[in-house]
């Protein structure tokens, strides 16, 4: 029987440009030029005699049959996708994951290279943003977010919530003092809205800090600065786990708490990918040790 189906190109550049409702998303997503997908998108208009967009002052946006069609042709490539990938031997393709910048750059990048070795025939795409990646209109395959609140997000599912302790350089303080107190003398870094230094200091059964924090910069800024000798900082043991391997901080105290934690979220249907799956395993199985009591946190 022969079916009356319109190019597979056309079906993927209208698929794309209607989950993002951007004909420049869906360019840079399957890496061809803005008007490569226009062309397409206009040639199966005219195949369907359907209109699929309207023109927006900025953009565009779907239509009701768009709308329609859309769902109808996600769930069929959705369908061809994971028929190929249960045929495949070998799990292979490309992958977008959406980190925040911290959890990028000091978690993540230092193990690519162990996953990219073990396979190479995934390519990981890492972006690293403080907005989160719409996974259900598949703005990335994975994202990963720092949650405050467990279970705020039902979908999402916890990576690591390591507590945060102080960390400071060798050089700021050589030896971690006896009197948690001593503490409160260095210049104090803080990336969160909440006051973690006011928590820590009730941990320790001491007052609150009467002056606030020397520095306030985003997470990733605030190692760096801890990095560099510019005072103390509170932070995930997970997070720091490389630095603190290579001497480049220690933890200066023992008194920690948990305030949140690390969570990956995928689209609905991802885990039928292999490569999806096998990224996913990867990264649990990576943060384990973080996925502890505070008692039994590793030392660093």
């Amino acid at each position: 029987m022969q079916r009356p189906l319109p190019p597979l190109n056309a079906l993927r550049a209208f698929e794309a440009a209607g989950r993002h409702e951007s004909f420049s998303r869906a360019a840079d997503e399957l890496r061809v030029s803005h008007s490569s997908i226009s062309r397409h998108v206009r040639g199966l208009e005219d195949w369907l005699g359907a209109q699929l967009f309207r023109d927006l002052p900025r953009g565009v946006a779907l239509t009701p049959d768009g709308a329609a069609y859309l769902a109808d042709v996600t769930s069929a490539l959705e369908t061809i996708s994971t028929a190929t990938d249960r045929l495949t031997a070998r799990p292979a393709g490309t992958l977008v994951v959406n980190a925040e910048p911290l959890f990028a750059t000091k978690w993540l990048v230092p193990r690519l290279g162990a996953f990219h070795a073990a396979h190479p025939d995934i390519e990981i795409r890492l972006e690293a943003s403080t907005g989160l990646a719409d996974v259900a209109r598949y703005e990335a395959d994975i994202a990963i977010r720092f949650l405050a609140v467990a279970g705020s997000d039902p979908q999402a599912v916890l990576l690591s919530d390591a507590p945060i302790y102080p960390y400071a350089a060798p050089d700021l303080i050589p030896v971690p003092p006896d009197d948690p107190a001593k503490l409160l003398h260095y210049p104090r870094l803080r990336d969160r809205y909440k006051d973690t230094w006011a928590i820590w200091a009730s941990l320790a059964g001491l007052q609150p800090p009467e002056t606030d924090p020397a520095w306030r910069m985003r997470a990733h800024l605030a190692i760096e600065a801890a990095v560099a000798g510019q005072g103390v900082y509170l932070v995930s043991s997970d997070v720091v786990a490389q630095d603190v391997a290579a001497g480049r901080l220690h933890r200066v105290s023992d008194i920690g708490f948990r305030d949140g934690g690390f969570y990956l979220k995928q689209a609905e249907g991802g885990t039928r990918r292999k490569a999806i799956r096998i990224f996913s395993d990867w990264m649990l199985e990576q943060a384990a040790p973080w996925r502890v009591d505070v008692k039994d946190q590793p030392n660093g």
